[in-house]
């Protein structure tokens, strides 16, 4: 452990590589866990405005079923139908499955988009890929997150992130392929900031962002002079590429974990018992609590994922037998987690005037198969499904597109994630068709030329 309030330099144990300049709780940060902290603050004379809009992602590893939840048929056959009816909403002729009783009363609030579809492998990765990038990765190219697009393009607000990532970024799902979270070509100082910890644990406190307890017994003018404590033990680091390009993040990145306002962001034991019991207690439910705290803090973007894993643990992914889960347990624990944290965000987002400027997606890499296996669940189907997109500039109460009568493939407007990519954008403010420098300094624009966003949101 490296202490800021040590006299004697930093011996290194292995020659000054980079995984020992990390190994501190400190410094963590850097390189690892650290988002984009404005190294491209006026990048294209972009500049933040305090009435920029902000997005919060919640991504719903797994694939929900689009007839169990946000495209219900009740008239299909009931193989098809599944085991719940249709509601009615606070929408007329809007329709959700009966299962979300508290997400249909705020239906203006939201807009469905009900004729996903991609053409790539079905497979939980290459989903992750196209809805949080807008592309495929593919010829060794990965490409960035859209917050982390925005991060790199417009910087961060003050001393907090552009871009959080919570609890804990995606793990393993069976593809062994990238899931498109992080900054891809742009470079790891575009990263998203990664909670990696259960904002629902006891005791909980973010172990990269927050500084040793010891850090608040030292002086003001120590701190200030953190990197003279450093850069003795450090030079021979410094001379590698690594180093040169943390290099003009480490003083941005020290005042982002002593930074009292970091931690008020973080701090949910700030928020009352009702409140958080609102919310839900639970890992999900507290992660969408923090994502309106980070909102309100200046954090521009937010991705909360609901589940790390789609394996051993009730998830949306409802194959129906082990290590999976089947329909009725989606019902029983998934589908109430969610309604819950849902619906408490926009309420609260909409309580403290952020919904206005915070747009608020709800999505998932691919819906499922219209009928139920003999395992009681429903396979992978990227040929259509359901997302929920709303906030900021973003209508409530549309249906945009719609399914075949079985649920199987779009019947009109079909939409690609490269359009919710390009409508992201488009409401961050930004033009879709705006040009990154890529690999080989090549210009790679935003989203390809030929997608439009969903104009219809607007």
């Amino acid at each position: 452990m490296i202490r800021l309030d040590a006299d004697r330099p930093v011996t290194f144990c292995d020659g000054h590589t980079r995984r020992d300049f990390l190994h501190a709780g400190a410094i963590a940060p850097l390189g690892l866990t650290l988002a984009g902290l404005n190294r491209a603050r006026a990048a294209a004379g972009e500049k933040a405005k305090d009435d920029d809009v902000n997005c919060i992602m919640l991504f719903l590893v797994g694939g929900p079923s689009q007839l169990d939840t946000f495209d219900p048929k009740p008239n299909a056959p009931a193989e098809v139908r599944g085991p719940f009816t249709a509601t009615k909403t606070n929408v007329v002729g809007t329709q959700l499955s009966e299962i979300f009783p508290r997400t249909a009363k705020h239906a203006d609030k939201f807009s469905i988009v009900r004729s996903m579809y991609h053409t790539a492998t079905a497979v939980h990765d290459t989903g992750h890929q196209m809805m949080q990038t807008g592309r495929l990765f593919a010829g060794g190219i990965e490409y960035p997150h859209v917050g982390c697009a925005l991060g790199y393009l417009k910087g961060g607000r003050g001393e907090v992130p552009a871009h959080v990532l919570v609890p804990k970024p995606i793990g393993r799902t069976g593809g062994n392929l990238p899931h498109g979270h992080a900054a891809g070509y742009l470079g790891k100082t575009h990263d998203p900031f990664i909670l990696n910890a259960d904002p629902n644990a006891p005791g909980f406190k973010v172990p990269d962002l927050l500084p040793p307890e010891y850090i608040s017994g030292i002086r003001a003018e120590r701190r200030q002079k953190f990197r003279d404590a450093v850069d003795g033990a450090t030079a021979a680091f410094e001379n590698n590429g690594a180093a040169r390009q943390l290099d003009e993040n480490f003083s941005l990145a020290y005042k982002l974990m002593s930074s009292a306002k970091a931690r008020e962001a973080f701090a949910l034991e700030k928020e009352s018992e009702k409140t958080r019991d609102r919310y839900g207690r639970t890992r999900f439910g507290q992660s969408c609590l923090m994502a309106r705290r980070l909102i309100e803090a200046g954090v521009r973007f937010v991705t909360v994922n609901m589940f790390e894993t789609v394996f051993d643990e009730v998830t949306w992914d409802i194959h129906g037998s082990r290590p999976f889960t089947d329909v009725q347990q989606m019902a029983k624990e998934v589908v109430p987690n969610f309604d819950a944290a849902y619906t408490a965000l926009l309420e609260d987002l909409s309580d403290r005037g952020l919904l206005s400027n915070t747009m608020v997606v709800a999505c998932g890499e691919f819906g499922r198969t219209p009928k139920v296996n003999p395992a009681g669940g429903r396979d992978h189907h990227p040929h259509v499904w359901s997302i929920l997109m709303g906030g900021g500039p973003l209508q409530g109460g549309r249906i945009i597109g719609e399914s075949d009568e079985l649920g199987y493939a779009p019947k009109s407007r079909p939409v690609t994630p490269a359009e919710v990519a390009a409508t992201l954008y488009k409401g961050l403010g930004l033009d879709p068709h705006k040009e990154l420098p890529g690999p080989q300094n090549r210009p790679i624009p935003l989203v390809d030329y030929n997608v439009k966003p969903i104009n219809e949101l607007f």
